[in-house]
Parts: structure tokens; C-alpha cells; sequence
């Protein structure tokens, strides 16, 4: 009996969505790494792009946990010297919480060709609608 080995053309996708209204970003980032990957198949491979695609909801909901939201960071270098740009959460996550989740994403997700093709097919809204609906995605639960 030989060991089955997916290829790109038998590779299925499909779409989830997470609702992220008051989860920790962390664990919800956590969930849409694992199925931008393909870690929840039964076919996953670490050579091979068998992930689905993410719509992620509700982004100004999601809880940062502890003091992050006032000790956390984000930081950002322009290329010049000196010019080290930095935020703190509070005030990112008033003017766009869906960086919030895609940084976090982001981290999570290997930093290679198949990581970059699995960010592209993450989506974040800040509210509870979204624009793919004809794609009649499933809802994962968290």
C-alpha cells in the first residue's frame, strides 16, 4: 500500500468564516493560520498550498486580553534613518482593527512563497457583513 500524495490540481478549496465579536485576536488568528494552511485536512502536506480561504467578521470586536491595548506596539521602519514609527494598540484598533488581525495572521503563517499565496486568501471586515456571498461560505466555529 503506497502513501496517497496530493498535487495542486486535486487540491479543493473552500470558504469559512469566523466571527471574531468578543474572542481574544490571538485565538482567532490562531484558527485562520490553521486553515490558510490546510492543518484541519486530512491531505495537509507542507510542500504543497492546501489551504481554504478565511473571511474573518467583525474585527472591532475582537479583545485584546491583559494591558496590551496600552503596552503593546506596533512598529513600523520607513527606511530612513531615525524614523522608527510606532502605535500602541488603543489607538490602532479605533482606527483599523483589521490590521490588528491580519499582523497577528501574519505571524503565525511561515514566511515563504506558500505563506504569502495563503495570506492572499484572507479577508477581514470590521463589521458583521461581508462581499462573498456568492462563494456561500460555512461558518467555523471558535
Amino acid at each position: 500500500m503506497s502513501t496517497y500524495m496530493p498535487t495542486a490540481e486535486s487540491i479543493s478549496r473552500k470558504w469559512y468564516v469566523l466571527d471574531a465579536a468578543g474572542k481574544p485576536v490571538g485565538r482567532v488568528a490562531t484558527v485562520a493560520a490553521a486553515i490558510l494552511r490546510g492543518k484541519h485536512k486530512p491531505t495537509f502536506v507542507t510542500h504543497l498550498d492546501c489551504g481554504d480561504h478565511v473571511i474573518i467578521l467583525n474585527a472591532e470586536k475582537a479583545v485584546l486580553t491583559g494591558k496590551k491595548l496600552d503596552q503593546k506596539f506596533y512598529r513600523h521602519h520607513t527606511g530612513w534613518v531615525g524614523h522608527l514609527k510606532e502605535v500602541n494598540y488603543r489607538t490602532l484598533m479605533s482606527k483599523n482593527p483589521e490590521k490588528i488581525i491580519e499582523l497577528a495572521v501574519k505571524g503565525m503563517i511561515p514566511n515563504t512563497v506558500i505563506g504569502r499565496t495563503a495570506l492572499g486568501r484572507l479577508r477581514v471586515y470590521r463589521a458583521g457583513e461581508h462581499e462573498q456571498a456568492a462563494q456561500k461560505p460555512e461558518e467555523w466555529k471558535i
